[in-house]
């Protein structure tokens, strides 16, 4: 199994691989803003290609799809925050 598919499978390894590349690009100096608009992005993309493996990913899924933008912008900042904590 690839480390791609592991990290999406799992959800405390997904936290930790966000968590990871977040600190990343703070250090290279991304705003909050920026890190929060790709981490959008990402969701989008994952909400369009990505069935999800878990039940964690499976609610944040269901929650991704019944939000507006504004609201989905709010759920990539907090997954943005909850990866950062698990960094």
């Amino acid at each position: 199994m690839s480390t791609e598919n592991t990290v999406i499978k799992n959800f405390d390894t997904w936290k930790k691989f966000l968590g990871e590349r977040v600190v990343q690009a703070e250090k290279i100096g991304m705003s909050e803003d920026t890190i929060s608009k790709l981490a959008f992005e990402i969701g989008e993309f994952l909400d369009n290609k990505v069935d999800p493996a878990n039940s964690s990913n499976r609610a944040i899924k269901e929650l991704w799809d019944v939000g507006n933008d504004e609201e989905k912008q709010t759920i990539a900042k907090l997954m943005v925050r909850l990866a950062k904590k698990h960094a």
